[in-house]
């Protein structure tokens, strides 16, 4: 007695708290990850487990052994998976061991199903007198399937571990908020709440995120790599200006035509070389230290050329002769480029490296989301330069980059100089008010002088119109960008493998090139089938997306940026129309008319030399009109008006029509227009 009273009471005494006190943490709810539109990408979901104490004080023997079949079959007709009986006799077995936190059931359920389980026989009671504990658990949700997932990351099972990868991870200590508490204390044999301190909620994360060009990205890329049998493949597409990432693809196979996102963040964490979407940084290191002009000539020989012991090759059969600068450049010529970087700097091979350093590329970008892979450019001294380290990295070789890391370069070239960090998150809320904005970092003001620059924006553009990019070239928009076909590093046994050399097709580049709204890569590694060249495999897909993103954007250009550039002597054909709806159109494009006024309700348009001429195109109410060349909706709209039902059969312009123009007009009959 007197050694438990005296020396042992502090023991005794925690202990009796412990039995007659109890705290229970509330967790706060998680806060949700938008995109910029605020729509949510991920989100959490409660659901809960069912636990039973079964010796809550007001559940006497008298209300367990009246109510416990009835329980028990509510139990089985709900979970469906075991009989009445199973749960009967598990309910009495946990009773008769005193159990104060028995598992009813392993099976998570959700809100909705909570509210009809807590009005089942003896949990309707509640907690004190039914012994009824549901346990919360917060399941964190991506509304939008896959897109961005790896992006976005998840979490661990263990809500306290936090975020495991992406934005999920970076932004946990704001997402996550603060835990509460709960305290109940146990008097007369109930237990009786005694205080509580609220959890403060989460914040939501506003990220530059656009999930409808998430979507763009990932489709377009997803098609290509299924046709190409590729192993993976990555687009990032980035706003210029800021450095708003919006849209970010990673998608893995893991069988045949089976594509998954949540696999590698490929865009932020592989470091490979990059091919020639390095000639880029070569070539503005040679223009900014004045060693060459576009103008100068380079002898590029049969397409073979040897330094020391390794044989350098362009991929044009047959080489490409004498060819300048501006050339080599646009033709992607390995030789030429190579060239014009070993004559220039073998004896000073500091003066080039130094050169490639002054603009960044030897640095992290400093992410906020983990794992980004350390760019590798090697130093004249180095253990591993050699002979033709110079040569092979004028080119891309002997260096590795992030496809982050090089869009984030290019992106500088579309911004004028300034190179900006990447940028994810745009801003943090609660309750719907904005509680921080993020601004765009500046990494670098300016990666090279504003000559420089205006030259080899010039070249981007000439890769597209007359180099090796001709293919993702259109009428609408110009595109300037830079193609790469690198092969894969296999440790050391070099590029060979099993399957033989795999390649990484890439293109990166930036629209539109006279006034850049998005800068884009795309790289896809080891695609099959024996295609892997840069301008079909990612070229193609950057131009998709390009294509997709600047219709999504149409509305957002500066108003003479929407309207076509008059080129002189080439006007447009249109279709014919009402006088009045034409002239407006023509007149807001800046297009001379001919022939107003020319009191007929239809014209039809002629593209003269100087102009656009209106022409009568009458249409007698008697007389089934011609409607050829018209589009479907004014055809249709014509004749209509004169009683003839139409069936429409194609799509286009209409080609011809099934009743001939002049033939008398009988209401009712029904046409077929045929478009084309």
């Amino acid at each position: 007695m007197v050694k438990l009273k005296i020396f042992e009471a502090s023991k005794w005494e925690e202990k009796a708290k412990t039995l007659e006190s109890s705290s229970i943490v509330i967790e706060a709810n998680r806060g949700n990850i938008l995109d910029e539109n605020g729509k949510k990408i991920s989100l959490s979901v409660p659901s809960y487990r069912i636990y039973m104490d079964l010796r809550a004080h007001g559940l006497t023997s008298a209300v367990f052994n009246a109510k416990i079949d009835s329980l028990a079959i509510c139990l089985s007709q709900f979970f469906g998976d075991r009989s009445a009986s199973y749960y009967r006799n598990d309910l009495i077995r946990a009773r008769r061991n005193g159990e104060r936190y028995h598992l009813v059931h392993p099976r998570k359920i959700s809100y909705i199903e909570l509210q009809e389980v807590r009005e089942f026989p003896i949990f309707r009671r509640g907690r004190n007198s039914g012994g009824f504990i549901p346990q919360q658990y917060d399941e964190r949700r991506l509304p939008f399937g896959s897109l961005a997932a790896r992006t976005i990351g998840k979490l661990y099972g263990d809500r306290s571990k936090g975020g495991m990868v992406g934005l999920e991870r970076a932004y946990d200590n704001v997402l996550k908020g603060t835990n509460g508490v709960s305290t109940w204390k146990r008097i007369a044999g109930s237990w009786i709440p005694e205080e509580e301190i609220p959890p403060h909620d989460g914040k939501n994360l506003i990220t530059t995120l656009n999930i409808e060009l998430q979507d763009v990205a990932e489709q377009s890329l997803l098609h290509q790599l299924q046709l190409h049998d590729a192993h993976h493949g990555v687009a990032i597409l980035m706003e210029v200006e800021t450095g708003a990432v919006k849209a970010m693809v990673n998608l893995h196979r893991s069988e045949p035509d089976v594509y998954i996102e949540d696999h590698f963040n490929y865009a932020v964490g592989e470091a490979v070389e990059p091919g020639s979407t390095f000639k880029l940084a070569s070539i503005i290191a040679a223009l900014e230290d004045g060693e060459v002009r576009l103008t100068d000539s380079i002898d590029t020989g049969n397409g073979a050329y040897r330094y020391y012991d390794r044989i350098m090759r362009d991929s044009h059969h047959g080489g490409f002769g004498k060819i300048t600068v501006r050339e080599a450049f646009e033709k992607s010529s390995n030789i030429g480029i190579s060239k014009i970087i070993f004559e220039n700097y073998r004896d000073n091979p500091r003066r080039f490296v130094d050169r490639l350093y002054s603009m960044g590329l030897n640095k992290p970008l400093g992410l906020e989301i983990k794992g980004e892979g350390k760019p590798v450019i090697k130093y004249p001294g180095d253990t591993s330069w050699s002979g033709v380290t110079l040569p092979w990295m004028s080119i891309g070789y002997e260096v590795k980059m992030t496809p982050l890391q090089i869009l984030s370069f290019y992106n500088a070239v579309a911004n004028n100089g300034k190179l900006v960090k990447p940028m994810f998150v745009k801003g943090i809320s609660q309750h719907g008010k904005i509680l921080r904005e993020f601004e765009s970092e500046v990494v670098n003001p300016s990666i090279c002088s504003v000559a420089t620059l205006e030259k080899v924006q010039d070249l981007l553009k000439g890769v597209v119109e007359r180099g090796t990019a001709t293919n993702i070239r259109n009428d609408v928009y110009q595109i300037a960008g830079k193609t790469g076909t690198a092969q894969i590093a296999r440790g050391i046994s070099g590029y060979q493998s099993e399957e033989g050399v795999q390649y990484i097709a890439s293109f990166v580049g930036y629209f539109p090139a006279d006034r850049p709204m998005y800068s884009c890569i795309v790289a896809v590694n080891s695609p099959s089938n024996d295609v892997y060249y840069g301008n079909v495999v990612a070229g193609s897909v950057f131009r998709e997306i390009a294509d997709r993103v600047y219709a999504l954007s149409y509305e957002k250009l500066p108003p003479d940026e929407i309207k076509p550039k008059i080129t002189e002597g080439v006007f447009p054909w249109s279709k014919g129309g009402p006088e009045d709806e034409l002239s407006v159109i023509f007149d807001e494009l800046g297009f001379p008319v001919q022939s107003r006024k020319l009191n007929t309700e239809w014209v039809s348009t002629l593209a003269m030399e100087h102009a656009v001429k209106f022409r009568p195109k009458p249409l007698p109410g008697s007389l089934v009109p011609q409607v050829k060349g018209m589009g479907a909706k004014d055809a249709v709209a014509v004749l209509e008006n004169r009683g003839l039902k139409v069936a429409i059969s194609g799509v286009g312009r209409v080609a011809r029509q099934s009743i001939e123009p002049g033939t008398p007009v009988k209401k009712g009959q029904t046409i077929v227009i045929y478009l084309e």
